[in-house]
């Protein structure tokens, strides 16, 4: 999601680290224990039955105040219900032909092929980093800059995997492909809280300097350990911005491998030695916050379990571009790195590099007889030639009608699945005298409205195929903390803070996409 920045926001120290920060830093203090694991969900509902809606109408941001700056403001919204939430009808299919016409229907022997989930932009936040800039937040376009949930936005993802799982007991997921943005400031500590919830973990603490209570007693706030159950599936990485910049924006340098391991907070950081308001004096330091390179990432996400699609050709390049087959399918997702490391918020492809990487790894696709579903943090509409403010101008970066023309070329490609926007948004693309397809975005765990998708392809067995999308709410069931962490983003939208709500209209929600099958 776009964050504006100001590059002097940062102190930064004169010295550098050529050689790096070390691969397991030792911890500043002793965590806590993890309390017993909660039960599994024994079920969970989709937003076709119930969709979670705020009891508050969303108010304008000159009423404030923010509340994300003190600890007395979310009080004052929570008090007064802003974060409240009631069960609303549910949201029925809406379908929609790529063509414009109607479906036929379906053959005598139409059925599901492929069933995964699309879960985007964590942002799992070091909320007490020396690099964050709260004390420029603002309800315009630096508006995540400051979360009142974002020490809560951990268990908030553990919510999410605790309700997949429900899903995939009862009819079983292949696995989750993440949107990108799966950690916020590019931190060491940040992705491995990412690998613990999503891999499960007995002992996860987002916490760093010091150890945290702002609300005194186990298992009651953010900063408290828990434990994680893991997905149940496999999972698939994606790249977004915020994994390999600092805040989103601000390339990773020597400089800022320095700042972040030192006191300063300039920026404006939340201090929870004041009960979590912002501070621009100091922070205790912690060497967990280590920014990661390109190259660091890669290693440290192919170390993990089954290296979620990224190998060697990964770790060399730095870009989480990769191919993956699910079995007894005959789709090809093709997972496209678009995080631009020199900077900005926004998306680039070079054609240099679809020369000498994306049209080989689409040609064999062809060739090999895939159907192919595109995977990418930005969508097509965010790809910019510099990334935004604070990068750098690619001479040979293409815009969104060039990629568009580019892609319309391969008819097998049908699907696209992005996210980077934090809102649900389904878009046909139709470039000019090429092939269109379908672009999915899902909305953000970190932001409202909070969920994921389930997806669903079918052979109509009649010349198509189609795309059943449907928006999930997760459950808080059995855990007060992540539904606390729910009510202070529910109060994000009603204090009128966050940009927009990215529910996105009926359309975009609970979709059924049809498109002519490859020939």
């Amino acid at each position: 999601m776009t964050l504006l920045l100001t590059t002097t926001a940062i102190a930064c120290s004169s010295s550098s680290n050529p050689d790096g920060p070390p691969a397991t830093p030792t911890p500043p203090k002793i965590v806590k224990a993890a309390p017993a694991p909660m039960a599994s969900l024994a079920s969970a509902s989709s937003t076709v039955d119930t969709t979670l809606v705020p009891k508050t109408a969303r108010q304008s941001y000159k009423d404030g105040p923010n509340p994300s700056a003190t600890p007395e403001a979310i009080a004052s919204y929570l008090d007064r219900g802003f974060g409240e939430m009631t069960p609303g009808a549910g949201q029925p299919y809406v379908t929609r032909v790529i063509d414009g016409s109607v479906p036929p229907a379906p053959g005598a022997n139409a059925k599901r092929v492929l069933r995964f989930a699309h879960l985007a932009d964590l942002q799992l936040s070091d909320d007490e980093s020396p690099t964050r800039l709260g004390q420029y937040d603002s309800a315009d376009l630096t508006s995540s800059a400051l979360r009142p949930e974002e020490a809560y936005i951990c268990r908030m993802t553990n919510a999410a995997v605790r309700t997949l799982n429900a899903f995939h007991r009862k009819d079983p997921i292949l696995f989750t492909l993440m949107g990108g943005d799966n950690s916020d400031s590019a931190q060491s500590n940040e992705v491995d809280w990412v690998l613990q919830i999503l891999g499960g973990a007995p002992n996860v603490q987002c916490d760093s300097g010091d150890v945290d209570d702002p609300v005194p007693g186990a298992d009651n706030d953010g900063k408290d350990p828990f434990v994680a159950e893991g997905l149940a599936m496999p999972w698939k990485w994606n790249t977004g911005n915020h994994d390999v910049l600092i805040q989103g924006n601000l390339e990773v340098t020597d400089a800022y491998k320095q700042t972040v391991l030192a006191d300063a907070a300039n920026g404006g950081t939340r201090d929870y030695r004041i009960g979590g308001a912002i501070t621009t004096d100091t922070v205790i330091p912690d060497p967990r916050r280590a920014l990661l390179t390109r190259a660091e990432l890669m290693a440290k996400i192919s170390a993990d379990k089954d290296g979620h699609g990224i190998g060697p050709d990964q770790k060399a390049s730095g870009r989480a571009t990769y191919t993956f087959d699910p079995d007894g399918t005959q789709f090809r997702f093709l997972v496209i790195d678009t995080a631009h490391e020199t900077g900005g918020s926004e998306g680039v492809i070079k054609q240099s590099y679809v020369d000498s990487t994306l049209k080989p790894l689409l040609d064999k696709a062809k060739a090999d007889g895939k159907w192919v579903i595109l995977a990418s943090h930005h969508a097509t509409a965010s790809l910019t030639q510099n990334g935004g403010a604070f990068g750098k101008m690619e001479d040979d970066a293409l815009l969104p009608a060039a990629w568009a023309a580019f892609i319309g070329t391969y008819p097998n490609v049908v699907f696209s699945m992005v996210g980077h926007s934090h809102e649900n948004r389904v878009r046909a693309l139709t470039p000019t005298g090429g092939h269109a397809w379908w672009e999915v975005m899902t909305s953000a765990i970190a932001d409202f409205p909070h969920q994921f998708r389930v997806v669903e392809i079918f052979d109509q067995d009649n010349g198509w195929i189609m795309m059943r999308a449907t928006a999930v709410d997760f459950s808080v069931e059995g855990d007060a903390v992540a539904n606390e962490g729910r009510r202070r983003g529910v109060v994000d939208l009603t204090s009128g803070w966050l940009q927009s709500d990215g529910t996105g209209k009926p359309d975009d929600r609970n979709v059924e996409l049809w498109i002519k099958k490859p020939q």
